[in-house]
């Protein structure tokens, strides 16, 4: 449903997205997870076709967004960081506005509204202006209003950022039931515990994708190199871990440092030489993978 071939842009100079290819299948989750600047936005709008590729070719729902770029926008939803909602019309004229804009008939419209709104449980607040709508209500409302004329991609950029916990999984709940349905999504976060929710995950990192694969994949492969180290004094010994060969990075996490490992690097080495700690074995999360490709990343560059 989604392809990109050696896909470049460039604003100027600067390359926001370099030789980016990747394939998503029909029915997938798929999480773009990187830092802030790392592309993910700039990719999104290239698969919306809101932006031209500098170089490469990119497809969605099998057609190429450049030349079909009507007919992709009829298969697709949108979700950018900031919806353009109106606070001062009603949840349900929000809704009105939306399916005018589609074209989509007053009988369709009628029923897919009152899907959508015990979907979302958005059925008591329907006479309430967006404006005084909580944060995660606005992004439930967005979502209903992207999803009217029934598309078989759904792109979202961070559209959980600064939502509360508890309608961020409510939010997930939506998304599992719409995968289900057979609905394409890509969503770029910044939030990797969500990332974990994803069929796959695309690491991105200054305009690359560094590492592609299911999040239990790239957690396993980190796994043999990934300690925690407890030590008195924290700072002072990660200071003497990051001058240590074959140390990827040593990052705090509370009272403890998360330790990553070269490949070809030894445990029991590294303990010798930093003196006063113990590395013991650590089960990684996905931040541990995105930490440990990142300094890799930063160590091939220097």
């Amino acid at each position: 449903m989604i392809r990109l071939e050696n896909v470049t842009r460039r604003f100027g100079k600067l390359e926001a997205v370099r030789g980016l290819s990747l394939q998503i299948s029909e029915g997938e989750i798929f999480g773009l997870v990187g830092p802030d600047g790392a592309g993910k936005t700039t990719t999104l709008r290239m698969l919306c076709g809101l932006i031209d590729p500098s170089e490469g070719r990119v497809e969605v729902a099998g057609l190429d967004v450049g030349s079909n770029i009507d007919r992709v926008k009829d298969q697709i939803g949108y979700m950018a960081q900031k919806f353009g909602l109106y606070g001062d019309l009603t949840v349900e004229e929000n809704m009105f506005f939306y399916s005018d804009l589609f074209g989509i008939a007053i009988a369709e419209r009628d029923r897919m509204m009152a899907e959508f709104l015990v979907m979302t449980r958005m059925t008591p607040f329907r006479s309430r202006p967006a404006a005084k709508l909580s944060g995660g209500m606005k992004q439930k409302l967005a979502l209903m209003c992207t999803l009217l004329h029934k598309p078989r991609v759904l792109f979202l950029d961070e559209p959980t950022n600064g939502v509360d916990p508890l309608s961020r999984r409510d939010f997930w709940e939506i998304l599992y039931r719409l995968a289900k349905e057979g609905m394409t999504i890509l969503v770029s976060t910044a939030y990797l515990d969500e990332a974990e929710r994803c069929n796959r995950v695309g690491l991105m990192h200054k305009g690359r994708l560094i590492q592609c694969e299911a999040p239990a994949v790239l957690k396993a492969r980190l796994a043999p190199y990934c300690f925690r180290a407890e030590a008195v004094d924290l700072r002072q010994a990660r200071a003497r871990l990051q001058k240590i060969a074959g140390v990827l990075g040593a990052e705090p996490a509370g009272a403890a440092l998360h330790v990553y490992l070269e490949p070809d690097a030894a445990a029991a080495d590294v303990e010798r030489e930093a003196g006063e700690l113990t590395l013991r074995p650590l089960e990684p999360a996905l931040e541990d993978v995105f930490i440990a490709l990142i300094r890799g990343e930063e160590r091939h560059a220097a």
